[in-house]
């Protein structure tokens, strides 16, 4: 069974949120196992013991005779910060030669370290910069990497790093160690705003924290430059947006959100260009907060979203 928790993390020189509105004291617990009966209740009956009590508990099975079993609980514990380590130690002691899978402690007060990556287009990362600001999303923002220099400028205003590594296919994995060693030990995600290079799968396999991207949901329809000009050649009624975890198998990662709006035939290339620019703002940003609330468990190539 693998465990992790989080402590309280130094502050540096990223974004910083607002104060959290959250109640004080709150830590999350996310378990995957295969399913059977008593679980929720030992899990329960643990935190009990502990002195905890359960704010929110959300649990689902793929089957209840031997499928797989997810939960994502939320429990008041007092100077939960302090007593984190020890639950660990006691659930992995107590809980875990009963029900198998995996388990994550959390303290929910500590924002999720995160980087930025982006291209030219804007949109996405000076709305996750400006949420992140207004303390909507549990975050700070520590670097934002870009292959080209366009939005330094706008990262500046907000008090972020912003860090220009050009990628040509000569150059790609002397940028990609780049990136890297810029950001070793400093994030715990990487989030894809609009960064119009194909990740390797060395870069995935060595990076070791998840990475969201986000991209247009007419694939595999319209894949490649120009999608908005051929959907309007096509009569697309439809302008959407997927966000899920990069993979090397190319926009094929587990999927963590979606959402579309209707267009019609008086829409423009110009207009379906926006529209498509507001919904992967809106998609990316829940994608986003669902990921550092820990309600998303991935669950081979599917997720699981509380």
């Amino acid at each position: 069974m693998s465990t992790t928790v989080d402590r309280a993390l130094p502050r540096s020189a990223g974004l910083r949120t607002a104060e959290p509105s959250a109640p004080r004291d709150l830590g999350r617990l996310v378990v995957s196992c295969t399913d059977g009966p008593g679980i929720v209740a030992r899990i329960s009956s643990f935190l009990h013991r502990q002195g905890a009590n359960i704010v929110q508990s959300d649990q689902y099975s793929t089957g209840p005779a031997g499928g797989d079993f997810f939960l994502r609980t939320e429990f008041h514990l007092p100077d939960r910060a302090a007593a984190l380590p020890e639950l660990q130690q006691a659930f992995a002691r107590e809980v875990v030669p009963r029900i198998g899978g995996t388990f994550r402690f959390r303290d929910a007060a500590v924002p999720t370290r995160v980087a930025l990556f982006v291209s030219r287009e804007d949109h996405c990362l000076l709305d996750l910069l400006w949420r992140a600001r207004r303390g909507e999303l549990p975050i700070t923002v520590e670097q934002v990497v870009s292959n080209h220099p366009d939005c330094a400028e706008d990262v500046a205003g907000f008090g972020v790093p912003f860090a220009h590594i050009p990628v040509t296919r000569e150059t790609k994995p002397q940028a990609e160690q780049q990136q890297l060693d810029l950001l070793a030990g400093r994030v715990d995600l990487i989030v894809l705003a609009r960064y119009m290079q194909i990740l390797s799968g060395d870069f995935l396999d060595r990076v070791g924290v998840p990475v969201i991207n986000i991209h247009h949901s007419f694939l595999p329809a319209f894949p490649g430059a120009g999608p908005y000009e051929r959907a309007k050649e096509r009569g697309v009624k439809l302008i959407g947006a997927t966000a899920h975890y990069a993979t090397e198998d190319l926009d094929e990662g587990p999927i963590i959100e979606q959402d579309v709006v209707r267009v019609s035939h008086r829409a423009t290339v110009a207009d379906l260009t926006r529209a498509g620019a507001d919904i992967e703002r809106v998609v990316l940003a829940r994608a986003v907060r669902w990921h550092c609330e820990d309600r998303v468990l991935v669950d081979g190539r599917t997720t699981v979203v509380f």
